[in-house]
Order: C-alpha cells, then structure tokens, then sequence
C-alpha cells in the first residue's frame, strides 16, 4: 500500500517556514504596491471624485434642484508643493496671482450686488403715473408692450447670490471631513488601480501550493471573476444610478423638502452599491464552487430554480434602496447569471480529488 504523505508542500523544496517566508516577501511586496498606488492617486483624487458625483449633479439637475452641473474642483491636488509649503519655515511658498486693481475689485463688487429684473413698460409707466401723476401723464392705449429690463443694486444682493450658490453645492458637516472623504477615494482608487499587482503577488504565493489542474482553474475563473465583478459595478453606475436617484429626489419632491447632499454619505453610497452589484455578479463562480464541493449537485440547481429565484428577489429587495425598477436591474441579471451558473456546472464535469488524482 502506497502511504506517501499527500501533505501540499511535499512537491516542493521548501519547509513550512521557508513558504511563511516568501508569504511575508510577497505580502510586503502587495503592500509596497498599494502605497505607491494610494500616492499616486492622492494627486487626482479631485477626478475620481468628479466622476463620483457625475451621477447625483445630473440627477439634481434634471429634477431641478440646481440650474447647472457641479464643478467645484478646478485643479489637481499639488501634494508635493504642499508638503513642501507646510515644512518650510518661509511664510509665502505659493506663487500669489496678480493683484487686482481697485477699479476691477469695484467693478466685481457692483456686479455680485446688482439683478436685472424684467417688467412690464406699460405697467411701470401706469404706476409712476399714480404716484406723480403731474410729471408722468397717461400713456396712450397700445395692443402690446416692450418689456423693459432694470437693474438694481443692493448689499443684500449679492449676500443672496452667495447663499444661493452654496445651497446648490455638497456640504461637508465636520471641519475633518473633506479631507478625509478626499483621502477615502484616494485610498479606493489606489487599491483599483493596484489590484492587479496585489493579486498577481498573492498568486505567486498561492501557486507554489497547487496541483498542475488546480492552477489551470485558476488561469481560467480569476479572470472571469474579475471580469464578473467589474460588470456588476459598471452595470450599477451606469444604469442602476440613474433609476435609483429619480426614485429617491422625486420622493423628496412628493414630501416637499429640497435635498442638500452631504459630500461623505453620498461618496460611500456611491462606492457600496456598486461593490454589492460586482459581488452579486459572483453568482455562477460560487455556484460552481458549491458544486464542486459536492454541498450541491447541478440537478439540484435545477430543480430549485424557483425557489432561488425567490431568494434572488428577497436579496435584491434589500441591496437596492429605491424603487421596483431598480430591483428588477439586480433580480433579472441575477437570474440569468444562475442558469450561467447551471451551465458551467455542466459543460465543466467534476475532476477526481486532487489527492486521488496523485494517487
């Protein structure tokens, strides 16, 4: 009887110590990566943040909550000339713009306290003729009338302009929370942009412990996965969004309250939703795996289709905040990924025990 121990490290040179050793060489490695990404990013978070709010400035401006799409952030963030600024012991580092003149300040300072408000000719005429009839005489009829633009100037004008202004923007509620909203997208879009060096480190590590057909899978559904998880977040940004924002502002209509957006509370649910969309799309990968683990078999999946259909209402219900609509862009991709998920059940037959195998 062969009693070879089928231990995953006997195919190797390594002890169990030298694999924690290059674990801890790829791991700092993975992390080293993520640093430079996250640095990286802290330079353009103003960007990812744009695009972030693309949806909810388009929204506000089609249900007319603000007259014109949102554009705070001008410039992107200089880190280095900041730093450089902050430790230096000289009090001016940054270059000043150009001075205005005192007649460009005035003339800046008039048009923030001057509107122009349109009125009727014929109307303004019949009322300076009621208070000072002997100056202003009658008018004679007309069929129309011009109307007439004034302008009028006031301190308080401009007080209003500003006000305006501001409701139409995000708030931030916390003197800390702009930039810590700033460094969360930068944290977020450094680790997007280095995942795939995280997880080719992390496959470096885990390949050494594979079986030659235990890697090929490997090849094959990490890709897939990835490709699965990105489509269910493109999918909820670019279509769930838009349904689930009309619900929500038109709710606010029907209740009769202006929404203000909070800058970090619209920031993490625009990062949650469509991290809970590119996990759903998961679906035929765990159907797979549950199968191969013989917890489920494929006519199992079959004959409780509908019962799993079921479920899959019951989760989308809870994972989208809005409307039926926005429930149903999550059920029926979730439907079709299941019968994926029978499919490659059953195109890929189940292999031996790896440990049979080598047998």
């Amino acid at each position: 009887m062969n009693t070879q121990s089928k231990d995953l490290f006997d195919d190797t040179a390594m002890s169990f110590g030298e694999h924690l050793e290059i674990l801890r060489v790829h791991l700092w490695k993975a992390i080293l990566g993520l640093t430079v990404a996250v640095v990286a990013t802290l330079f353009f978070g103003n960007r990812v943040i744009s695009i972030i709010r693309a949806p909810i400035d388009t929204a506000l401006l089609e249900h007319g909550v603000t007259d014109y799409v949102q554009d705070d952030i001008k410039e992107d963030f200089d880190l280095l000339a900041y730093l450089e600024a902050f430790f230096s012991d000289e009090e001016e580092q940054t270059e000043e713009p150009a001075e205005k003149t005192a007649q460009e300040i005035e003339d800046e300072k008039i048009a923030r306290s001057t509107i122009e408000v349109v009125i009727d000719a014929r109307e303004l005429a019949g009322a300076l003729h009621e208070h000072y009839p002997e100056t202003y005489p009658v008018l004679p009829e007309a069929k129309t009338s011009e109307p007439l633009t004034i302008s009028l100037r006031a301190p308080e004008f401009a007080q209003f302009k500003d006000t305006r202004d501001q409701q139409h923007k995000m708030v931030t509620l916390t003197v800390q929370e702009a930039f810590l909203t700033y460094v969360k997208v930068s944290v977020v879009a450094g680790l997007l942009l280095a995942s795939p060096w995280i997880f080719y480190q992390l496959w470096l590590f885990v390949a050494a412990g594979l079986y030659p057909h235990e890697r090929k899978y490997v090849y094959i559904y990490l890709p897939l996965s990835l490709g699965l998880f990105l489509g269910g977040a493109v999918f909820c940004f670019v279509l769930v969004f838009p349904f689930v924002l009309d619900f929500l502002l038109s709710f606010n209509q029907w209740l009769g309250v202006t929404p203000q957006i909070r800058l970090s509370e619209w920031i993490s649910f625009a990062l949650l939703l469509p991290v809970m969309f590119g996990l759903s799309f998961q679906l035929p990968l765990v159907m797979l795996f549950l199968e191969r683990i013989s917890i489920f078999t494929v006519e199992t999946y079959r004959d409780k289709r509908r019962m799993a259909i079921l479920v899959i209402a019951i989760i989308s219900m809870f994972l989208t905040p809005a409307d039926p609509m926005s429930m149903m862009l999550m059920m029926f991709p979730l439907v079709i990924l299941y019968q994926l998920g029978i499919v490659m059940c059953g195109v890929s037959p189940k292999h031996q025990s790896p440990f049979e195998a080598a047998s």
